[in-house]
């Protein structure tokens, strides 16, 4: 009996302790588990809350902001939106945007500009005429911005044509069809060359989607907004045409642009020289002259005060 006893006191000592150890472990995994979805509702209310404020701002504020710049034809809308596609923004909201930031910069540093004035105490001609100024500078900014954008990449497709033609002659002349080859070419480029590689994607798209290649090239160009690019498109719309070889238009095509590029590349390399005067003028030329006429100065300067010009 003593045995026994002490035999039920061991287990029910144990089962307790087991008991314990899995509550706890049970309650700990309960916890973090209600942690982890009061995370994730916290993070879907953020993401919720800023998916309602970006939509607010892109259907109602924007266009209400956007309506006394916007182009008034259609022309000038399809215009503006071939520049934005050129810079790189395709999306339907990108030209309510961006027309809102106008708006929105012209008339934030034209209250900045009119409160600096008064504060200053200027004239009131002199206020309404920085007002105007700054207003219409915040207007033109968006502008600005906007050519630089496209300018830089122009220069990037520009750059990383060549190599994308380069690897599309070797695909096709290996038995790949065009359509796969642009594939195959936005696939290898992804890394090196993003803009290329993103417009062939999106052509590529396009003719899955049941777009005619020769339509899907002629958006390519337009979207590009290059004069080697058009010539690439309209290359191969004309050798789809004419049945001609693909191949050999490409090789041609890639060739030329070779040559292109580096003859930029020895145009710009040749105007350093002249680019380089005025740095030279202004900074290197002054710091030369103090540097080699100092001392001669300063010894001219001495004798002058000292009176030995006198004596002579």
């Amino acid at each position: 009996m003593p045995l026994l006893g002490i035999a039920i006191l061991v287990i029910a000592s144990v089962s307790l302790v087991t008991y314990s150890v899995l509550a706890a472990k049970t309650s700990q995994r309960e916890m973090v588990h209600r942690r982890l979805k009061e995370n994730k509702a916290n993070l879907s209310a953020a993401t919720v809350q800023e998916t309602s404020a970006g939509k607010w701002f892109k259907e109602k504020a924007a266009p209400m902001l956007a309506k006394p710049v916007k182009p008034k034809s259609v022309s000038e809308q399809n215009t503006l939106r071939v520049k934005l596609a050129n810079a790189g923004f395709r999306r339907d909201a990108t030209p309510v945007v961006f027309l809102a930031s106008k708006s929105i910069i012209g008339v934030g540093l034209g209250v900045l500009a009119l409160a600096g004035t008064i504060g200053a105490g200027s004239e009131l001609q002199r206020i309404l005429g920085i007002t105007i100024f700054a207003a219409g500078m915040g207007f033109m900014l968006p502008d600005i911005w906007l050519m630089l954008a496209r300018s830089a990449r122009a220069e990037k497709l520009n750059h990383g044509l060549p190599d994308c033609l380069d690897l599309l002659v070797v695909s096709v002349e290996a038995g790949l069809g065009l359509d796969a080859a642009i594939q195959r070419v936005s696939q290898e480029m992804g890394k090196v060359h993003a803009e290329i590689a993103e417009e062939f994607t999106l052509t590529n798209r396009e003719v899955q989607m049941g777009i005619t290649r020769a339509e899907a090239l002629t958006n390519f160009a337009i979207r590009a907004g290059v004069p080697e690019v058009k010539s690439l498109s309209a290359i191969l719309i004309q050798a789809e045409k004419f049945g001609t070889s693909i191949a050999a238009a490409l090789r041609i095509h890639a060739d030329t642009l070779r040559i292109k590029r580096r003859q930029l590349a020895e145009e710009r390399a040749a105007k350093t020289a002249v680019k380089l005067i005025l740095p030279l003028i202004l900074f290197i030329f002054p710091a030369i002259f103090v540097v080699l006429a100092g001392p001669a100065v300063l010894k001219l300067w001495e004798v002058f005060t000292s009176g030995a010009l006198g004596n002579i």
